[in-house]
């Protein structure tokens, strides 16, 4: 059993990149699919660096896309474990961007994922104590309690919900929407 305690300091990661043409979707900007898989990547290194073990992404919670991201900017990550199950973490992301010619900063992205420590064999192991040392490492570990009980309320929520009642279907007519489908 791992009593170990380490502070959130100790998980960050910043990495930096500049965005490349061949880093765009159709619209000139950088692809969001191309920004993802950094997000997965810095979380992978946050989380290893901070349990010392190989992770694995158990979910994407919260992507939030704020800003487009440019062709020739500095993408700029930040990393840091905000929450710790047993053998799970939850890595905050923050993506900024800067146009390198004028010194111009955007906040782009903001991530939330979920990952877990594994052993050798696969199973999850045990990651080290959170140890929150100011206000601002409080409020995240508060805010992802908050993400955690309102995943679980949905969950219960969906497995209960029955979404052939009368009132259910009534409750569609108020948007926009056709029931083409045969009930059953």
């Amino acid at each position: 059993m791992n009593n170990e305690f380490k502070t959130v300091a100790s998980s960050m990661i910043t990495i930096a990149e500049l965005m490349l043409p061949s880093h765009t979707n159709f619209s000139g900007k950088i692809h969001g699919g191309y920004i993802l898989s950094l997000l997965d990547q810095i979380a992978f290194a946050c989380a290893s660096k901070f349990s010392g073990h190989y992770c694995v992404t158990a979910s994407v919670d919260t992507v939030d896309f704020l800003n487009p991201i440019e062709v020739g900017e500095l993408v700029t990550m930040k990393a840091s474990v905000n929450y710790v199950g047993h053998s799970s973490m939850i890595v905050g992301i923050r993506v900024e961007s800067e146009n390198i010619q004028t010194g111009k900063v955007k906040h782009c992205n903001s991530s939330y994922f979920t990952m877990v420590a594994k052993d050798e064999q696969g199973n999850s192991v045990q990651v080290p104590g959170l140890q929150l040392t100011n206000d601002e490492e409080i409020r995240r570990f508060c805010n992802c309690i908050k993400q955690i009980s309102l995943k679980k309320e949905r969950d219960e929520h969906e497995e209960v919900f029955d979404y052939k009642s009368a009132t259910s279907l009534a409750r569609l007519k108020t948007y926009r929407v056709q029931v083409i489908a045969p009930l059953i």
